[in-house]
């Protein structure tokens, strides 16, 4: 019977216990659940900055990228100038003097000169846009004039007053276009 009076002795311990030790329980569970929220709080927040970091180490990089690839965009418009220049003066050239033997020694030069251009243009990534005979693309064209035609569709490109440029994938300057309309 010992065994049973003590069975029945802590029966009683074990229930006081649980009455006594509920409310610290309940606490370390509370202090459990809400040190799990904060945790989940936190790993949410490490991906959060995670996510910016690369956000902004990616945004730098384009820009850093498209930085590299336009940085000669003011110097390239400031050459166009140049180049149209040089154009001119070729063609304001008469054919005599071309053939002139005290001229043809400085319009090989010029003629030279315009090839280099051209070729530096181009090893930079700069190129000359192909107007005439092209649908009028407010992208790439400015229209100075509308001119009636029969022979062309409206809104085709008749005449380049100024050519346009790219620059890689970025317009550098509109061509200057004289667009088609229908006659009156």
């Amino acid at each position: 019977m010992s065994e049973e009076k003590q069975n029945i002795e802590n029966s009683e311990l074990v229930d006081e216990l649980p009455e006594d030790a509920a409310p610290a329980g309940d606490a370390a569970a509370e202090r459990i659940a809400a040190l799990e929220g904060e945790l989940a709080a936190a790993k949410q927040d490490v991906l959060y900055a995670h996510a910016e970091t690369q956000n902004v180490r990616r945004r730098l990089e384009k820009e850093l990228a498209d930085t590299r690839a336009y940085a000669a965009t003011a110097f390239a418009r400031d050459m166009l100038s140049v180049a149209d220049n040089l154009s001119r003066a070729l063609q304001a050239i008469p054919a005599e003097l071309r053939e002139d033997d005290k001229f043809k020694g400085l319009v090989a030069g010029l003629e030279a000169t315009g090839r280099e251009l051209e070729s530096v243009f181009s090893r930079n990534g700069i190129e000359k846009l192909v107007s005439v005979g092209q649908p009028l693309d407010p992208n790439l064209h400015q229209a100075m004039m509308e001119t009636p035609s029969d022979e062309a569709e409206p809104g085709t490109v008749l005449l380049e007053m100024q050519a346009g440029y790219t620059i890689k994938d970025r317009l550098l300057r509109p061509a200057l276009v004289s667009v088609a309309k229908k006659p009156d």
